[in-house]
């Protein structure tokens, strides 16, 4: 195998490849990237068996058809030391050789025959919907999707297609985030996301793209690339029975004032307090060594005071993925679960509970 190639296409490709390499086992051929030349076309792959990239390039001058390996992390550590200039990679006995003017680096490679194939099933459900649109989505919910829980099925994103709408849902017990779009052409399907393929769809795809799934996979495919991830295995809570079906109050706030008032008495600690009163809104800090409070007057429209304690992080998550002005606020009691809402898409908050 043999080509030439501009630096800064082969940098960018190799670093979008990095988060889908094996890191903790760097003798596994999954910390490797897969590379191939056919036809003077340069094919190249990343995978650690439950997500994986494969990207296709055409710019490519001299080349030679073949395949090799090469530990992802090492070759990019090369690639980002070069001017910005033509390289020539080349694969001589077992070792890819990377060559720019009097410069020559050496990389040992694993048996390219023995490297994973990354798509199984080739008959997949389209999934119908712009790739703008999801990567907008989840990426409202994903703040929201857990770390390392236990329950698995809480360390994703559920795709929940439904007859005339599609919910993207995440919880981490804690909150839970749903955002929709219309359902036009879709059958009625669940999946769920791990978070991490979730992460890496955000980074990889702006333009339009083919979506695909199956029981087990997702794949999002363009012209110059193809990407899966393995989907979680389990059922995900039923969610819709913790939406409220009724709200005593629903208060249509400004956002940036919102913002920076939770900011402001959040600097050293972040559980708070907002006390709402007819004309009024008190923020203040739940820390019982120092007192940081700040109110802004405001016409409520309310016959009562009430108050929601709150981990402020779950009302600035929910607040810097708002597109408005203005956000609603709906509540029943000051210790049930409370709704953040905007456009088509809301949060609902478990309060911190108080001694009355």
């Amino acid at each position: 195998m043999r080509f030439i190639i501009a630096k800064n296409i082969f940098e960018n490709i190799i670093s979008s490849m990095q988060p889908f390499l094996e890191k903790k086992d760097s003798s596994s051929i999954t910390s490797h990237i897969y590379l191939e030349v056919i036809n003077s076309k340069l094919i190249l792959k990343a995978t650690d068996y439950e997500i994986g990239l494969e990207s296709y390039v055409n710019d490519i001058e001299e080349s030679t058809d073949g395949k090799g390996t090469v530990n992802g992390s090492n070759l990019l550590g090369i690639i980002k030391r070069l001017k910005n200039d033509k390289i020539t990679v080349e694969t001589i006995d077992n070792n890819l050789v990377i060559k720019q003017s009097r410069s020559t680096f050496k990389l040992p490679m694993y048996d390219a025959n023995e490297y994973p194939n990354l798509i199984m099933n080739t008959e997949l459900n389209i999934l119908n919907i712009s790739t703008i649109s999801l990567v907008n989505s989840i990426r409202k919910i994903t703040p929201a999707i857990d770390n390392n829980n236990p329950k698995f099925e809480l360390n994703g994103a559920l795709i929940d297609i439904k007859n005339s709408k599609i919910n993207f849902v995440a919880t981490d017990t804690r909150r839970l985030a749903i955002s929709h779009l219309q359902n036009i052409s879709n059958n009625e399907s669940q999946f769920i996301i791990p978070k991490k393929a979730i992460i890496e769809i955000q980074k990889l795809f702006l333009d339009d793209a083919k979506i695909a799934y199956d029981d087990t996979n997702l794949v999002i495919e363009t012209d110059n690339s193809k990407f899966f991830t393995k989907l979680i295995n389990g059922k995900f809570p039923d969610y819709e029975r913790i939406i409220p079906n009724s709200l005593k109050y629903n208060l249509t706030l400004p956002k940036a004032v919102l913002i920076d008032s939770i900011k402001l008495v959040t600097s050293l600690f972040s559980n708070i307090k907002i006390t709402f009163s007819p004309n009024s809104m008190v923020f203040e800090s739940l820390d019982e060594d120092t007192e940081s409070k700040t109110q802004i007057d405001i016409d409520l429209n309310i016959s009562e005071n009430f108050y929601l304690a709150v981990n402020a992080k779950y009302l600035l998550d929910f607040l810097s993925m708002s597109n408005n002005e203005n956000v609603v606020v709906g509540f029943n009691e000051s210790n049930l679960p409370f709704y953040l809402e905007d456009d088509k898409f809301f949060t609902i908050v478990m309060p911190i509970v108080l001694d009355k």
